[in-house]
Order: C-alpha cells, then structure tokens, then sequence
C-alpha cells in the first residue's frame, strides 16, 4: 500500500543499470536480481506503481541510496514475463509515468523501498513563447537530420516526435529514442525546465550527428580500400596472364632467385625439387605484400630448413659407449645392453634401419634422462617431443596449408631441430597421448614408428616425403598397457623396475649429489654427506620406485647448508645419520613391524600399479550375523568376484580346516583392502583373500613375513598373474622374506634383481593347498583357538632363491 509521510510517497523502488526511463515512455528490459523481482512481484500484487531510478555503477550489485541517481521516474508494471525456464529472469514492460526524487530508503530486504517526492516541470514564462517555438523547430530539425544519418530509428517513432507540440514532452521522447550516453540522458531527465532540456538536448543531438557523419566516412574509406584489393587482385591476375603470353613468366624476382639455388643445391629427391620450384615460380607472380605470398614464404623456408641428407657420424666404438652409459646412468643393465647391441648391428650393416625401443617403468627410473645418454654415447643430436595430453592429430602430423596460420607437425618440427637426419628422438609420456574429434594422434604415429613405412613419412604441411628410417626413436611410458595395441607392437618393450635399495645408495652417491652441489656451486669440501646419512634418507625419507624425492631432498640438504654458508656460521658442514634431522625434520618411515608380526585374519598381498609394485594388507573379520559378504576398500568388480570365489572355496575345505560349514548362513563376512580411498581391480588378490578368510575362520595365524599374489579357482588352482617384477620389487621394500608366487610365473624369476632374489625366498604353488601349507602357521595353537590335526598332503612346492 502507497503510504504519504509529508508530500513523500513510501513505494517499491528498481534500481536500472544502464536504463533511463523518461515520462509517457514504454520501456521493455530484463529483471534478474532477486531485490527487483520482488520489488515487481509486490507492485503487481498490490497493483501499486513502482519507482524506476538509475543507479551510478551499473556493477554494483545492491546499490545504497547514494548508488542511486537523484531523479528517476513513478511507472506503472504493464507486463511481466518468464524470461528463462528456472523463472530467475523477468521480462518486464513499464510505462513511466511522472518525474519523481527519492529521499530516502527505508527498507532493502526483500526489495527497495523508498520516500518519494514527486516532481513538477516549471511553466515555461509568457515572455519565451517565440523562444520556445524556436527551440522546439530547431531540436525538431536536428532529430531529422540524425534520424537521415541513423536509419536505426522507427518510422512510427520519428511519427510521434516530430507530432509534438509540448517542449517538455519532445524533449523527454527525443532523449529516451536516441542513443546517448546515460549519463546525458540522465542530466536531461533531472532538469524541470523544459527550455533547459531542449536546450540540453541540442546539443547532445549536434554532437552525436558530428559523431555519424565521422562513422559514416570511416565507413566510406574503408569500403574504398577493400575495393582497392578486389581491382589489384584482377590487376594482377590480368598481369599474370600478360606475362604467360608473352613467355615472360621465368622472371622472378631478387627473391625467388636465392630460393630457387638453395633448392638445385639441396640434397633432396628430385620430385621434391620439382615440386618447390613450382613454388617459387608461383611467388614471383604474387605481390610481394599478398597473404598468399607469405603463406609461400613460410612453406619454403621449412623445407629448405629440413635436414636433406645430413647425417651425423655414430659413435661405434662399443667400449667408448659403455663407458658414457656408465658415467651417466647406473644400473639399467637391460637398456644398456640393447643399445651396445644396436651399436654392433649397425657396425656390421651400416644401413640397417632405425629401431624403436619403449622404456617403460614407474616414474623418477631415469627414463628421460637415459635417452640423452644414450645419445651422448652414440654421438646423435638430441631432440625430446613430450606427448603428455597431445589429443589433436595435426600435432604429429601437421595442419594442411589451406588452414591460415598452419604449421608442421611436431615430427618435422623436431627433424629441424635436429639439423640431421639420423638423431635421436625421445617420445616422451607415449602412454598419455589422448583422441578427440580432431583425430587420434597416436594413430598418427602407426607411419612415424613402422620402419617399414617411415622411409616416406609426409607431413600435411610440408606434403614432401621425408625419410624417417635412420631416426632412433625411444619412447617412455609409466604404463606400457595404456599404449594402444598396434603402436604397441611396433616397439621393443624394455621394463626399467623400481630401484633397489643399493641402487638408489649409488644413484645417490654417484650422480645426485655431485649434481646438486654443482646446481647450487657449493664445493664437496664443504658438504660432505656421509653414506649412513643417505642410506638413512633412502629408508627414513623416501618411499618412491625412482629417485625423484631422494634427490629432492639432496638440494633441500644443500640450500640449508648454503643459508649456513652466506650466514658465516660455518665453512664446512659434515651430514651424518646423526644430525640428518636437523636439514629434514623427523624420520618419516620406521620400519614396520606389525607388518611381520603373525596375525589371524591378516595377510600381505602384492599388487602391481603404473608407478610400481605395491604391498596390499588385506584383511577378514568373522562377525555373528546372517552370512552377510561385505567387500569395503574401493574394490572393481573382477576383486569382488575373487572374493565371492574365495568364499565357495573355504566352504569346499571348511571340513579341513575345522571350520563350521554352516558359516556362510550364521557368519557375517567383511573383507577389507586399506587403503579405501584408492581403487583397486585385478584376478591377483585370489588367494591373498583365500589364506585370509581361512585364517579368520579357522584362528590359524598367519605367516607375517609372508607375501603373495595369484588367481584363484573354484577348485583350488593358482592361475598366473603379471608384473612380479614390480611385486618383488615391493615385497623387497617392506622386509618380506617369502614370497608366493604361481607355478606358471617361475619362469618370470630370470628377470627379477639379483639384489632381490638374494633377500627374498621364492615359492611357485599349483594349488591352494601348498599356498597353505606355507603361509597358515598350522603346526601351532593361535590366539587360543585349537586347531585340529591337518591331514598330511604331499607337496609339490617349489622353492626358488
């Protein structure tokens, strides 16, 4: 309800960015914020009018009254509709009504309301008629010339101005149909005089005609020179036909003629050379400013900029290789071997083609960095291409020169960083390559890594063959599966595992430290870090497969001594196992002892993940229930099979084992596999989950310095899994001195680390049964449950050390 406090009106109040709205004026805008919503919704309700007044900010979200322009105009709500589907958006039609000034707001929630005063225009004095008329005929004139520049204004508008006769009135409809900055609008709309405004309004009219003329000539000038272009382009083309009559098309300019020799000078085919003079031949037709002609530029100077038959000399020397290999990497005895024997193949038959060799591993194994040794001792220029997140297949293969701003792909791209054609290439992160709808990059490079295919590898920019065939790519991948099958075959997969302990001592020692005290130009006189203190960092600091974090807190070690060294409390810093907490903090990692402890329930599991073997500690709990399975640990679905299997196969030996064979209807099961938040899959926790839920329903202890890892059956076979290397290698790292393992994988042994095999027994089983009889403690009494007599089963264990 409309409220009157002394000639000032209490009503809704909107606040308009933007917007001005002048009396007897229609206005269709958009609502969005809640405030004005609700300030519509009420004025429609109540069937009250509405203060529409601008605010100053038009970012301002919840204008205070001083956002808010003095001036604004009483409308009455015509119309309101749903702009959008979720109903935040109102689409509203207003018609303004009179002149009004706010006083003051009186409330800001749920909407703006406010004290109005409404506003009266002056009377226009006797004695200003003839003026008046004058300025009205005037401000009439200007709005037709700027309605002649401007054809963006109504017939119907123009109708309904130049109709009026009241000052007041043509200057309000004027002003709220004509672009001007709000600003303007809104000094107008506060102005009571009527001579005023349209004195006001003059001028503003004078101005923005001024401004379309202006628009109207850089309009003009523009439209000129494009007429320009379009009579050179049939200049020229009428001059190129000139030129093919009179036999005169040969000469080329200064330019074309320094393109044309390095191309009859370049080692490449012959059909290339054709093909690029007729390139040349086409840029001395062209202007010399044209697009098209730099769009040629760019392409010769590419191909020109290809290595054509430069090659550099290998290093064949096997004995000066081994020796680099062996300076710059330790250990990686596989990828060494393979390249000594690349060596010697090529020693023997100087044209063999290039081979395609995959290092794949956990992350921080020295894949990258084995690549710059490898072509440090071969004597190959170096280039590495990263592929991580590459999901376009213009990236490997280039974009077509039709396409403005193309260029090569990253192939040639890198054969002309290489300036040969025989370097090394390192595809880096192969395994992270994605596809889109613009193509499948590694499908891309089926051509680039088939030596039977890569003598004539063509790039969609350059569309010239390019020999491929002596590059040595490597590749890198944390997880040689993620790499699409047909890329895959076309690799030699060499598998760097996890460090062993020793190597990391000697990775350290060797390599990382000598390069972190060169990093930081300290001399090794001046920190010396004692082996005791990096074996300690190793087991106490790190627990990675690479040497990433290791090194990483090397150079933590170096900075801290650096600040000691610019502080001048010390010269010299000795870093022992005694004081290495005072440069790292606390140990990080005890050995765990719980972890070789016997336990009932509890069993050490091996896993494999693209980072490197892991150990899984899964474990049973056999609660009273109604035979309830629960499977907790973010388990895929082939682990929930493997346990559902594990359960039929306890009940098929529960007799055995003295285990109530109605457990399945009065025990309530809980498998858990820590640690939850990680998923995990895989057929491999088969009997890892057997051993467990016998020992927690038989009470028979577990072995604790035992591991595992195998497939299960129904009827109690151990199938074969993948990645024991990886698995040992984790078994290695938590103290285990058993590991079990299937029949069928003892073959894998040959590949798994001397260091390794020397700490950790080896135990390949056929069936559960021998699984048992290794990991179940059977021969003793556990946590007081009494077991009873096992019968004697011949074993066909086999025990590899």
């Amino acid at each position: 309800m409309t409220e009157k406090h002394e000639e000032l009106i209490s009503m809704p109040v909107l606040a308009l960015r933007g917007l001005v709205l002048f009396p007897d004026m229609t206005l269709h805008f958009d609502v969005g914020r809640p405030a004005s919503i609700a300030a519509l919704k009420y004025a429609l309700s109540q069937n009250e009018n509405i203060f529409l007044v601008t605010q100053r900010d038009i970012n301002e979200e919840e204008p205070m009254l001083t956002g808010l322009y003095t001036m604004g105009v009483i409308a009455s709500v015509k119309q309101v509709l749903r702009a959008s589907e979720n109903g935040k958006t109102l689409r509203v039609v207003v018609e303004g009504i009179k002149r009004a000034s706010i006083a003051e707001l009186i409330s800001m929630k749920p909407f703006l309301r406010g004290l109005v005063r409404e506003r009266t225009e002056t009377a226009v004095p006797e004695n200003t008629r003839d003026y008046e008329k004058a300025l009205v005929r005037n401000v009439k004139d200007l709005f037709g010339n700027y309605c002649d520049i401007s054809t963006k204004t109504s017939q119907e508008i123009i109708v309904d101005v130049l109709s009026e006769t009241e000052s007041g009135s043509l200057a309000d409809k004027i002003a709220g149909n004509v672009f001007m900055p709000v600003e303007e609008k809104q000094r107008i709309l506060s102005e009571l005089s009527p001579l005023r405004r349209l004195e006001m309004l003059s001028v503003t009219l004078a101005q923005e005609i001024e401004i379309l003329m202006l628009e109207d000539e850089i309009n003009a000038r523009v439209q000129d020179q494009m007429d320009k272009n379009q009579r050179d382009y049939y200049l020229r083309e009428q001059l190129k036909a000139i030129y093919d009559e009179l036999g005169e098309g040969e000469d080329v300019p200064e330019e074309v003629d320094k393109y044309t020799a390095l191309i009859k000078t370049s080692k490449m085919p012959e059909e290339s050379k054709e093909k690029l003079l007729s390139e040349c031949k086409r840029l001395g037709k062209m202007s010399s400013g044209s697009p098209d002609a730099n769009v040629v530029r760019t392409y010769l100077d590419k191909c020109l900029a290809l290595p054509w038959g430069v090659y550099t000399k290998d290093n064949l020397k096997l004995s000066a290789a081994r020796k680099q290999l062996d300076k710059d990497q330790y250990g990686l005895k596989d990828v060494k071997e393979r390249i000594i024997e690349t060596l010697a193949a090529r020693a023997l038959s100087p044209d063999i083609k290039g081979q395609i060799i995959c290092l794949a591993g956990p992350p921080g194994v020295g894949k990258t960095s084995v690549a710059r040794s490898v072509a440090k001792a071969v004597n190959k220029n170096y280039v590495r291409i990263s592929l991580g997140g590459v999901r376009d297949e213009a990236e490997i293969r280039g974009h077509r020169r039709t396409y403005i701003g193309a260029i090569p792909g990253r192939i040639i791209n890198a054969m002309i960083d290489a300036k040969s054609s025989n370097p090394l290439i390192l595809l880096d992160e192969i395994d992270k390559l994605g596809g889109d709808f613009k193509g499948d990059p590694a499908a891309a490079l089926l051509e680039v890594l088939d030596g039977e295919q890569n003598n004539t590898f063509c790039d969609h920019f350059i569309e010239l063959p390019f020999d491929l065939s002596k590059v040595l790519f490597i590749t890198t991948a944390n997880d040689k599966y993620a790499i699409p099958e047909p890329l895959r075959d076309r690799m030699e997969i060499i598998d760097l595992s996890s460090y062993t302990h020793e190597e990391k001592f000697n990775i350290a020692k060797k390599h990382l430290v000598p390069k972190q005290l060169n990093e930081h130009n300290i001399d090794k006189k001046q920190l010396k870090i004692t082996d005791k203190a990096l074996r300690l960092m190793i087991d106490g600091y790190t627990r990675e497969a690479g040497v990433r974090q290791l090194e990483r807190l090397v150079a933590k070690i170096c900075r801290k001594a650096a600040v000691k060294f610019v502080d001048g409390a010390t010269e010299n810093i000795n870093v022992t196992d005694k004081n290495l907490s005072d440069f790292l903090g606390q140990v990080k990692f005890r050995p765990d002892e719980i972890l070789i402890k016997d336990e009932v329930g509890l069993v050490n599991g091996l896993a494999w993940t693209s980072v490197g073997g892991e150990m899984l500690r899964i474990e049973v709990s056999v609660l009273e229930g109604t035979g309830k399975l629960e499977l907790t640990g973010s388990l895929g679905d082939v682990m929930k099979e493997s346990a559902k299997t594990a359960v039929s196969l306890v009940r098929s030996r529960a007799e055995q084992f003295g285990i109530d064979k109605d457990f399945y209807k009065n025990k309530d099961i809980h498998i858990h596999v820590p640690e939850g938040a990680v998923p995990k899959d895989g057929p491999s926790a088969g009997i890892t989950m057997t051993t467990a839920l016998t020992s927690a329903l038989s009470g028979i202890a577990v072995r604790g310095n035992v591991a595992m890892t195998g497939e299960i059956t129904l009827r109690g076979r151990v199938l074969p899994i993948g990645g024991l290397k990886e698995k040992s290698m984790a078994a290695y790292r938590q103290g285990m001195t058993k590991v079990i393992i299937p029949w069928d994988n003892a073959s894998d042994l040959e590949e798994i680390d001397e260091a390794v095999k020397a700490k950790i027994r080896f135990i390949p089983v056929k069936t559960i049964d021998e699984v048992f009889a290794v990991a179940l403690k059977r021969d003793k009494k556990s946590d007081g449950v009494n077991v009873p007599p096992q019968k004697q089963q011949k074993s066909q264990t086999g025990v590899y050390n």
